[in-house]
């Protein structure tokens, strides 16, 4: 009977060696889904890339995969080739990052019913059999939320630094500071980046010196100093952000918008606090 240490032991060596061509693994987490998640994940890709970056964008987020339509390519099939001896999956490539998502192997119309382990195991196989190559970053779209799922990959993939999006309201706060404890825990000790408040206020176009704090103000400023973490970047409410996500052409991608500048800001923390060259 193969002991169940030394079984662990192999595939942990074989994560290891999948990824060891990754310098960085950024996990973009929330306590709750709806707060705009992936929305972060995929424009701190693409402006990490924009700073000439080798980036990887990774999704996750086995409830609610977004990537594929936040970059449409949701209708694309993946492609496999043999490399060095190993049959692996091909990333796609859009706007500079490589892209790979589980909203590939899901059924869209039905629900999710998988178990904690099944789910980490198809995230672990989707990670490790996909053919990244040499990455400054790869960003990490988990799912959100705290439990088995969310801790097996922050464990097994060498997780450089966590970045935690919520939303103003009180609830989107508490669920946050459940999630910063748990990375925060002993037993898994992963650097928390900093919160990223995303729909944190509104400016009309008309009035670009006005800040309108629709949801609340404060909450996440004394959430951060509660929890000893910095409030890193506010994401402003845009009807730009919604339209370019449903467009397939992150904001990110236009050098002058001032939402974009919020991302570009964001992955310049990233960089600092993970000390890239």
């Amino acid at each position: 009977m193969t002991n169940i240490f030394e079984e662990k032991k192999r595939k942990q060596e074989a994560i290891n060696s999948a990824m060891s061509k990754i310098k960085h693994v950024i996990a973009v987490a929330s306590g709750k889904g709806g707060v705009g998640k992936s929305t972060v994940a995929a424009n701190l890709a693409l402006s990490l890339a924009k700073k000439g970056y080798r980036v990887g964008l990774a999704d996750a987020d086995i409830y609610g995969p977004s990537i594929p339509t936040l970059f449409n390519i949701e209708n694309e099939q993946v492609m496999a080739a043999e490399i060095d001896g190993k049959q692996l999956m091909l990333p796609f490539e859009k706007f500079g990052i490589k892209l790979m998502s589980v909203g590939f192997f899901v059924d869209k119309e039905r629900p999710m019913l998988w178990r904690g382990p099944m789910a980490a195991n198809t995230l672990t196989q989707m990670l490790t059999e996909t053919h990244w190559g040499e990455l400054d970053f790869m960003v990490l779209d988990m799912p959100p939320g705290t439990g088995d799922i969310q801790l097996t990959l922050v464990q097994q993939f060498s997780v450089s630094g966590a970045l935690f999006v919520c939303t103003p309201q009180q609830l989107a706060v508490a669920d946050v500071r459940r999630a910063v404890n748990m990375f925060k825990n002993d037993q898994i000790a992963i650097p928390v980046l900093g919160l990223v408040e995303n729909m944190a206020y509104f400016t009309p176009k008309e009035l670009p010196n006005n800040k309108y704090y629709i949801f609340g103000k404060g909450g996440t400023e004394a959430l951060a100093k509660e929890l000893d973490v910095e409030l890193i970047a506010q994401i402003p409410i845009s009807l730009d952000i919604s339209e370019t996500n449903d467009s397939g052409n992150p904001i990110s991608l236009d050098f002058s918008s001032p939402e974009a500048e919020s991302f570009m800001q964001l992955a310049e923390v990233v960089i600092k606090k993970t000390n890239i060259k």
